[in-house]
């Protein structure tokens, strides 16, 4: 398994707490980028303030785990 802090097993724990019905492995744009979305991914990230350096920066995300990086199946969360 990857860790890339000492925080993982609470920011997963959260997240699940958070966003409980959001599927992972196909991701639904709105669920990300609506604007009733970003009113509950900005209080999630803000959580993680001064506990992981970068806490706000954006990343690429598969829309589908199982294709790869691709126009068609990538989003920039952020």
């Amino acid at each position: 398994f990857l860790t890339l802090t000492g925080a993982d097993e609470r920011i997963y724990a959260e997240f699940r707490k958070t966003f409980a019905g959001l599927r992972v492995d196909v991701l639904d744009p709105e669920e990300l980028k609506s604007e009733p979305a970003k009113e509950k991914w900005r209080p999630f990230c803000l959580r993680f303030q001064g506990v992981v350096e970068d806490f706000n920066y954006g990343t690429l995300l598969r829309l589908h785990c199982g294709g790869g990086y691709s126009p068609d199946n990538t989003i920039f969360g952020g």
